[in-house]
């Protein structure tokens, strides 16, 4: 019988920090998996936990319903650190994310426990490895912070329709990756 290798593969190893529409599961899961709605083996292959990224800062795009984030040492942002990604998730996310912005390692810290909006009461935890989606474009920022409520409560209704996520997205233009 002959010697057979295999290839030891990478998928579902990969991690993120989402700081905009994606930290909402049904968002990360119209985006990934073409629905909100998938099955319950699916959701279990990711986890959502919430994180801080220091020495960055996050506006509103303007005229758009998603944030953007930029490097800012006086600043942090609050996230969900996600675990479970796949090679095939991450061409699609950077296919959502399109040229705006670039794809970088991070290092963030899980929340153990979560304060006020303005993060006090946060108690870090443990440092995590994390791939995020950094904003090219800064003339494009407001100087408003994004509010993940208003965008609950205002949009995510139309982030989540069957369609919806791609329908402005350019097929030549997805998120650039930073050089390691």
């Amino acid at each position: 019988m002959a010697n057979q290798t295999s290839v030891q593969s990478d998928d579902g190893v990969h991690c993120a920090f989402f700081y905009g529409t994606l930290m909402i599961p049904d968002v990360f899961y119209s985006v990934c998996y073409g629905g909100k709605d998938v099955p319950e083996a699916i959701k279990n292959l990711h986890k959502f936990q919430p994180a801080i990224l220091h020495g960055y800062c996050r506006r509103r795009v303007r005229y758009a319903d998603y944030p953007g984030m930029i490097a800012d040492k006086d600043h942090s942002v609050f996230g969900a650190f996600v675990t479970g990604l796949t090679r095939a998730n991450i061409e699609r996310l950077d296919f959502f994310e399109g040229g705006q912005y670039e794809r970088r390692n991070v290092t963030v810290n899980l929340l153990d426990k979560v304060g006020d909006l303005k993060g006090e009461g946060n108690v870090e935890g443990e440092e995590k490895k994390a791939m995020t989606y950094v904003f090219l474009a800064h003339g494009d920022l407001e100087e408003s912070e994004w509010d993940l409520e208003e965008f609950r409560s205002e949009k995510l209704r139309h982030w989540t329709r069957a369609g919806y996520i791609f329908d402005q997205c350019d097929p030549d233009d997805p998120a650039k990756v930073a050089e390691v």
